[in-house]
């Protein structure tokens, strides 16, 4: 019943500006830089995301950003629905705060792919759900050997885990998060476009295959 009386529009509207805001902190580039490691856009695949990241050559850097990233989407969700006590206050601010890392204000809006924040959240929405998302992930990229599918594999059954009735761990969601799943896993699917054509070209690298 909060949400039906919740926020006004122009409160959601503070609230994406927000998360926005937050998600667009590119922290693989300033990270990379502020380490002396270049600018990761430099690169690699150029993307500011961990993976490529990793191609510096520096684990702790990958690893930072990579917490980084999913943390933003995180907080974003998490202080707005904190805040306003509503899950849709939530959603809105967390959907913000994936499309800021997806096209950052400070970058001429060319950024990541939005992996990792899309864990964040899934995890910061329910807990149970981002563990399973997340699972589904590791086991894709252990028994196919790439990433991006893990990555999209993983994306498209985040919606379906969402709905699974688990009451005891807070499953299936609210409306809000649903959504919210629904609309970041399409990004990633649209984002992940140049990496499906290379699978379907049999021209994806693995993970652990060394670059050329």
């Amino acid at each position: 019943m909060q949400d039906l009386a919740g926020p006004t529009l122009g409160t959601l509207a503070l609230v994406a500006l927000g998360g926005y805001l937050l998600g667009s902190i590119p922290f693989g580039v300033v990270i990379t830089r502020a380490a002396g490691a270049g600018d990761v856009r430099n690169i690699g695949s150029g993307n500011i995301g961990a993976t490529n990241v990793l191609r510096t050559g520096r684990k702790d850097l990958a690893l930072a950003t990579l917490l980084l990233d999913a943390g933003k989407g995180a907080a974003a969700l998490l202080i707005a629905r904190h805040l306003f006590d509503s899950e849709l206050a939530g959603a809105v601010a967390g959907g913000a705060a994936f499309l800021g890392h997806l096209f950052p204000v400070w970058l001429g809006f060319k950024g990541g792919k939005g992996v990792a924040t899309f864990y964040g959240l899934l995890l910061a929405a329910a807990w149970p759900l981002g563990l399973m998302a997340a699972a589904v992930w590791l086991i894709c990229a252990f028994a196919l050997r790439y990433s991006s599918l893990a990555a999209l594999i993983s994306s498209a059954a985040a919606p379906f885990l969402a709905m699974l009735p688990l009451a005891a761990v807070g499953l299936p969601v609210g409306s809000p998060i649903l959504a919210l799943t629904v609309f970041a896993a399409i990004l990633i699917w649209v984002r992940h476009h140049q990496n499906i054509a290379r699978l379907l070209k049999g021209q994806e690298p693995r993970i652990g295959a060394k670059s050329a």
